[in-house]
C-alpha cells in the first residue's frame, strides 16, 4: 500500500497521516462493523471455534498461519495494536503496544521468527488504537499537522516513535493500515475524544483486518493471571523495554513464565480494593473517560486475586511455568506440572 519511507524523521508519520490511500483505508475501516467474540453463551456476541491467539497490553505473538486462524487484540485506548505480516510466508506477528520505551526491542521481538535474512520479504503493516488523547486547547482540529498537537498526550510520542523506527529499518515495510489518531478519534458535542475502535482481528490466512472487541471469556487463557503479570513486570528490570512474550509459536502453546508480586503491589491492591469506581479510572488509566465498561471491574478482579493469593510461590508450583495447550475445539486446557 504505503511503503514506510515515503515521509522523512519528524515529519514521517504526519506524511503518512494525510496519505490519500491510508486516509481512504481508513475511512473505509471506521465503516466496518465491530466483530464481539465471547466464549459464552450470550447469543448477541459471536461465538468461535477457530485456533485463535489473544494479545494483552505489552504481549507480543507471532504466529503460523498454519497453528493459528485468527490473532487479536483490544482495550487499546492511548495503547495500539500493530500488525507485521510477511507477504511470502504468511507468518503474522501482532503486539500491544503502550509506550514509546518498549518499540525498539519490541519491533525486534516482533520479527524474530518472521525474517529470514537470506531473503528479501516484503512485511505489511497495519497500526490501529491511540485515539487523539492530545488536550483539546492544545490543536486546532482544522488542521491534522504535528504542529498543532501538543505532545501532552499518549498516544502521539507512541505513534511518531513506531513509524520513525519501521523507516529507519533496512526491512520493507508497507503500511496498510494506519487507523491511529485522529482517524480513530470522535468527539462529542463537548468536544471531549474518544476511540472509535479499541481493537482488531487478523485472519491469518489472509491477512485481513477488523475491527473487534472481545469480553473476559474470550480474553484467555489466565486471563486475571497475565493481567497481574503486566503490572509486575514494571517493577522488573529484565522486562525494562521488552514485550512480553505468552505464546510459543513452534508448539502453539501458551507459557507463562513464574513471576512474583510485591508487598507493595498486595498493599496497592488492597487500597484500589477500597476506592470508587470514578477513583479507580483515574488511579490506573491513562485515558479514564475512554476506557471500556469493563475496565473497573478487570481492575477489581486483579485486587481480588493478588489479595486472596498473596504468595505467588503457590500460583507457580515448584516455580515452573503455567502452560496451556491448544484442545480440539480451538480453546485452551492448562498442563499440570
Amino acid at each position: 500500500m504505503v511503503y514506510v519511507g515515503c515521509g522523512k524523521d519528524d515529519d514521517a508519520l504526519a506524511v503518512l497521516m494525510k496519505h490519500p490511500l491510508l486516509v481512504s483505508v481508513s475511512h473505509s475501516f471506521r465503516a466496518i462493523s465491530e466483530r464481539k467474540f465471547s466464549a459464552s453463551d450470550e447469543s448477541n456476541m459471536e461465538r468461535s471455534t477457530s485456533k485463535a491467539v489473544y494479545v494483552f497490553q505489552r504481549e507480543f505473538a507471532t504466529v503460523d498461519p498454519s497453528c493459528v486462524d485468527l490473532v487479536g487484540t483490544d482495550e487499546a485506548t492511548t495503547c495500539l495494536g500493530i500488525v507485521i505480516r510477511n507477504r511470502r510466508n504468511r507468518m503474522t506477528s501482532v503486539a500491544h503496544m503502550d509506550s514509546p520505551d518498549v518499540v525498539d526491542i519490541g519491533l525486534t521481538q516482533m520479527l524474530s521468527l518472521a525474517v529470514k535474512r537470506e531473503t528479501d520479504d516484503v512485511f505489511d503493516v497495519h497500526l490501529v488504537g491511540a485515539f487523539n488523547d492530545a488536550s483539546s486547547q492544545s490543536m486546532d482540529r482544522g488542521s491534522k499537522s504535528r504542529k498543532h498537537i501538543k505532545l501532552d498526550g499518549y498516544s502521539f510520542p507512541l505513534c511518531q516513535k513506531i513509524i520513525q523506527t519501521l523507516e529507519k529499518s533496512s526491512i520493507k515495510f508497507h503500511i496498510q493500515t494506519l487507523h491511529v489518531l485522529d482517524h480513530n478519534t470522535r468527539w462529542d458535542s463537548q468536544g471531549n475524544a474518544y476511540p472509535i475502535f479499541h481493537g482488531f482481528l487478523v485472519e491469518t490466512s489472509t491477512g485481513s483486518i477488523n475491527p473487534a472487541s472481545f469480553d473476559k471469556t474470550s480474553r484467555c487463557p489466565d486471563e486475571i493471571v497475565r493481567r497481574i503479570r503486566l503490572t509486575a513486570s514494571f517493577e522488573d528490570p529484565s522486562c525494562i523495554g521488552r514485550l512480553l512474550k505468552t505464546y510459543d509459536t513452534l508448539t502453539d502453546q501458551i507459557i507463562i513464565s513464574p513471576f512474583s508480586w510485591t508487598r507493595r503491589q498486595i498493599s496497592v491492591a488492597f487500597m484500589l480494593r477500597n476506592l470508587s469506581d470514578s477513583e479507580i479510572l483515574l488511579s490506573c488509566s491513562t485515558s479514564p473517560s475512554a476506557e471500556g465498561p469493563d475496565f473497573v471491574e478487570n481492575q477489581r478482579r486483579q485486587c481480588e486475586f493478588v489479595i486472596e493469593h498473596p504468595d505467588s510461590r503457590k500460583v507457580f508450583p515448584l516455580n515452573q511455568p503455567r502452560v496451556f495447550e491448544r484442545i480440539p475445539s480451538g480453546g485452551w486446557r492448562r498442563l499440570q506440572q
